[in-house]
């Protein structure tokens, strides 16, 4: 099984290359088809691996990280020497420190880099018209992109972790800059500092858990799962543990991003391509939640506890009604499902620091969820744009006329979005508020009225813009086609998903669940194997 982490990670990569070394010859024409033929090959190893995944030996030790697959090379040894005090008291030296390389996948990280590899096809075939100048180089930053993001879910190494973290801002800052729209220079920096300092500031706390540990006497101190396992059973001293905790979680906070600092994301949404929109909703904003899953849950467990509702919950229900009133506001389509992003990610938030098994189960599926559904979002929009070239809701109406299957697919979505019953979205954010009226009932019914408002907004867009009477641009002229053989294959596959998981959680729920049991056991008293979620429709989904 790790060959196949192996294989995706370096797959992208790969094909970066030969774009690279064949830009100069390879017209746009061949470097599309390189970069698709790329991102399948991808998605099929993806595919393979997760459908493996279950024939993996489970592991054994209880403890709050558990990668089912791993693989360890140290790639830095070191050794110290005894001194002369220890020498002459016969102190045995300090074991030898290894910086490791350490990759492994479990449930979750395994879906989330089954996401990035489905999405990363929709974004080269979303692409194939719209990028007409250096679309070598443009296909070359998406395929670094996904290299990175998937580096990111296979990192159990907190220096590895920290260096593919920051390296998915790279490509897509140039994604942005040089691709995007009329304000795209500003956005990328705006991006790109807002990230850079929250991200500094989690480098401090690393730095300071790594020398903890190595304090400790912890031979791999640099191992989430080791550190992990260490510091459940051996706490850090709370008040240090808060300061940590703040310290890790400005990255994260960033980059989910949580209110208040969500304003660079609107307008890097609207400025970016269309391919760049899909990744960035859909992959890049899960770091943040993925981080504090994957580290700070595990690691602080006092401080999750003690701020992780008042300061956390509070910030998500914030966000949550705050995004879902800026949408309501706006009248440009993309920045509207832009606000949609801040409002969908305070669920996910607001369901794992519920700290239950409900909560974090609700959280993780929805963060699956929101790529997919706000993925395919982006992705219609885009086809609305390339016929029009504006998203104003002024400009548009009644298209339903002209593009019945874009319209279709826009009414799919969105109730997929706002969480019909029967579709995705209704899993994922019915089980985060079932976590969070288990902790906290006020949160709870707060963050549900951000259910009512996304229907709101997204059905008045619809209507606005889809249905009605016909309004167009007045410079167009041209017939204006509906959805191509080659759109429909980059929404599709999202739109099945999006139906099969609201049909048929349980798979999904499923395969994450160990890996939520051994993280929330030391919170909620869980057991393993005790987490069961009834296979019923979609409606009357339950955590036991």
């Amino acid at each position: 099984m790790i060959g196949y982490l192996f294989a995706l990670m370096l797959l992208p990569l790969a094909t970066a290359v030969l774009l690279m070394l064949f830009r100069a010859s390879a017209g746009q024409n061949t470097a599309r088809w390189m970069a698709l033929i790329g991102s399948l090959v991808t998605l099929c190893v993806a595919v393979v691996a997760v459908s493996k995944y279950n024939d993996t030996i489970r592991p054994t030790a209880s403890q709050p990280v558990q990668p089912r697959i791993e693989w360890k090379h140290a790639w830095l040894t070191y050794a110290p020497t005894a001194t002369a005090e220890q020498a002459a008291s016969r102190i045995a030296a300090p074991a030898p420190v290894h910086l490791e390389f350490y990759l492994g996948a479990d449930g979750v990280s395994l879906a989330l880099i089954a996401l990035t590899a489905l999405l990363t096809v929709s974004a080269v075939l979303i692409s194939w018209e719209s990028i007409k100048e250096r679309a070598a180089e443009f296909y070359i930053s998406l395929l670094v992109l996904q290299a990175g993001l998937i580096g990111v879910f296979c990192a159990f190494d907190l220096l590895l972790f920290y260096v593919f973290f920051e390296f998915t801002l790279i490509p897509l800052f140039f994604m942005v800059g040089i691709w995007g729209g009329a304000q795209r220079n500003y956005a990328a920096i705006k991006f790109f500092l807002y990230t850079l300092v929250g991200s500094l500031i989690t480098v401090l706390g690393l730095a300071a858990l790594v020398l903890m540990a190595f304090k400790a006497g912890l031979t791999s101190p640099f191992s989430i799962p080791d550190l992990a396992a260490h510091f459940t059973a051996n706490p850090i001293d709370y008040r240090l543990q808060v300061i940590l905790f703040l310290t890790l979680s400005a990255g994260f906070m960033v980059k989910v991003p949580l209110f208040p600092f969500h304003t660079w994301l609107p307008l890097a949404h609207v400025e970016a391509p269309t391919a760049g929109s899909v990744m960035l909703a859909g992959v890049l904003l899960k770091l943040g939640s993925y981080g504090f899953f994957r580290i700070c849950l595990p690691i602080y467990r006092d401080a999750c506890l003690q701020l992780g509702l008042p300061l956390i919950a509070t910030l998500s229900v914030i966000g949550i009604v705050y995004g879902s009133f800026c949408a309501l506001a706006q009248r440009d389509i993309k920045k509207l499902v832009a606000y949609s992003s801040v409002a969908h990610l305070g669920f996910c938030m607001l369901g794992l620091f519920a700290l239950n098994a409900e909560g974090v189960t609700g959280s993780l599926l929805q963060m699956i969820n929101h790529g997919l559904s706000t993925g395919a979002l982006f992705l219609l929009v885009g086809m609305v744009y390339d016929r029009y070239h504006t998203r104003q809701l002024d400009d548009l109406g009644g298209l339903a006329q002209r593009l019945p299957l874009i319209a279709v697919a826009m009414v799919f979505t969105t109730m997929a979005s706002i969480g019909l019953p029967g579709l995705n979205g209704f899993v994922g954010e019915m089980l985060s508020l079932a976590g969070m009226f288990k902790a906290s009932w006020i949160y709870a019914a707060i963050g549900t009225t951000g259910v009512v408002l996304g229907a709101w907004y997204m059905l008045t867009m619809v209507q606005q813009a889809f249905f009605g009477p016909l309004r167009e641009p007045h410079d167009v002229h041209d017939p204006v086609k509906d959805m191509t053989p080659r759109e429909l294959c980059a929404f599709l596959p999202l739109g099945v998903m999006c139906l099969w998981i609201g049909v048929t959680p349980q798979p999904f729920i499923d395969f994450m669940k160990p890996d939520i049991q051994a993280v929330v056991s030391g919170y909620d008293g869980s057991k393993p194997n005790t987490v069961q979620v009834d296979q019923q429709p979609a409606a009357q989904l339950a955590v036991k």
